[in-house]
């Protein structure tokens, strides 16, 4: 190997060069990364919904020592509480050696992912075919959601106040469902990108066989209602109390020969959320009090009684402020966040949206993202250089891979995460993530190398002094 000129490392010194992670590390840190993401895939394969991955990260506290918090208890450092938020969003707490008074570390990260959400009133028949009609859940690309198959989760709380479950499209041999779409051959209308599936077309086929031998008017919807009446015990009024979504029923995958790649529906933003809740679990006696939180809503604005734009995050930290006779104000203004949200991956496919210089490539670990918004930065928390300064020494000292991003060219887009919701708590925020390809599609990627660098990242956080 031919020695370094006296510019090459100059360079390698002076110039900012995220590496790809093969570059950097070996082979025992990648297959790290790769045994971490089979536990990953799984968990997507079982959390489709924000219920299922409240539900999920709960059965797993407890099974790791975590308990449901009382606010008229006493903790001592290394205990381990979780507070539920109607079952759609958690946090995970770790009390720390430090008073709360001194602040505590938190994690954000959201396990809401764009889908179809069913209508409070969904079940209709036309030309012998029936369907639900459905009303979108956040940003999406309405063209990619026809022809591939749908999966339907949920809950459904019938008329005496009971409540079902309902999971139907993800075990081999259950019967999955779809959003028809027209042939080419007749699709002739001259409609923008926006409109080439309108939101109230997105309707999904479920059944095509009337009840009974005998004709007669909406005989199919009776045939399906029938059996939606016979396996839940359900009828067509309990729709108006259900709360049913409709999500791709294909499961997580390898992608590209080499297996570097994960695709899957909803990576965001549970591709933060599960290096988070793992690395909430591997730390077990803090210096500073630990928060993870797991939250609802983010993808329609963070609002309602699940979203970050809510008091939950703030009203609990009052609570654990409490017990030591500290005001929650006072426990804010010292605290730290990482808002762990995905960023926009460089594709070389669509290289014009994104300025190169200051994108997110994957492999080259999470992305340090000082601000997000639109324009001129609308919309966002825009982090200080101070505490940007002290995230990058942690990750540096954990000898974790990252790289800083934006959300594309100024004039581009950009988009939104629950920094802002937290930094208006008083907090030192920053947003942190993995970088995504074909961000809020049904189908998205990730590279594993960064999946597991979130983790460590993240464990470097909860775990600094």
């Amino acid at each position: 190997m031919s020695k370094k000129t006296e510019a090459e490392l100059l360079s390698e010194k002076l110039f900012y060069t995220p590496q790809h992670a093969n570059y950097v590390c070996d082979e025992k840190e990648i297959a790290k990364a790769d045994k971490f993401c089979v536990d990953y895939m799984n968990y997507l394969n079982t959390c489709r919904t924000e219920r299922e991955a409240a539900a999920f990260t709960r059965e797993l506290a407890e099974k790791n020592g975590y308990t449901e918090f009382d606010s008229s208890k006493k903790y001592k450092a290394g205990d381990k509480v979780y507070y539920n938020v109607h079952e759609k969003a958690l946090i995970l707490c770790t009390f720390g050696k430090q008073s709360a008074g001194k602040g505590t570390k938190i994690l954000a990260a959201h396990i809401d992912s764009p889908r179809l959400d069913l209508k409070p009133n969904p079940l209709y028949e036309d030309s012998e075919l029936g369907f639900f009609k459905t009303h979108y859940y956040g940003g999406i690309k309405k063209y990619q959601w026809p022809t591939i198959p749908l999966a339907l989760h949920g809950v459904i709380y019938r008329a005496d106040g009971s409540c079902v479950n309902v999971r139907i499209g993800d075990d081999e041999g259950d019967p999955v469902f779809v959003v028809t779409d027209l042939l080419p051959h007749l699709d002739k209308h001259d409609r923008n990108m926006s409109e080439v599936i309108k939101g109230e077309e997105l309707n999904i086929l479920i059944g095509s066989r009337p009840f009974g031998k005998e004709k007669g008017d909406k005989l199919v919807k009776l045939n399906i209602m029938k059996l939606l009446n016979e396996k839940y015990g359900i009828t067509e009024a309990d729709f108006l109390s259900a709360e049913l979504e409709a999500v791709p029923a294909f499961k997580a995958v390898d992608i590209g020969f080499d297996r570097s790649l994960i695709g899957s529906y909803g990576h965001d933003d549970r591709v933060c959320a599960y290096p988070s809740i793992m690395a909430a679990l591997a730390v077990k006696k803090p210096e500073y009090t630990t928060i993870t939180v797991v939250t609802d809503k983010e993808e329609i604005g963070s609002d309602g009684n699940t979203g970050l734009n809510s008091s939950y995050l703030k009203q609990f930290i009052g609570d654990i402020a409490s017990l030591e006779g500290l005001h929650g104000r006072d426990v804010l203004r010292k605290s730290e966040c990482l808002s762990a949200d995905v960023n926009a991956g460089f594709d070389p496919t669509f290289p014009s949206v994104l300025d190169k210089m200051n994108a997110a490539y994957l492999n080259r670990g999470i992305v340090l993202t000082k601000y997000t918004g639109a324009r001129g930065k609308s919309g966002t928390n825009d982090a200080n250089a101070e505490f940007v300064s002290k995230v990058r020494t942690i990750f540096d000292k954990s000898a974790t891979l990252w790289q800083t991003g934006e959300l594309g060219k100024v004039d581009e887009g950009g988009g939104g995460t629950v920094a802002k919701y937290i930094a208006n708590l008083g907090v030192n925020v920053v947003d942190v993530g993995v970088p995504v390809l074909s961000m809020h599609a049904p189908f998205e990627v990730v590279a594993k190398t960064d999946v597991y660098m979130a983790y460590k990242g993240f464990k470097a956080f909860l775990e600094s002094k």
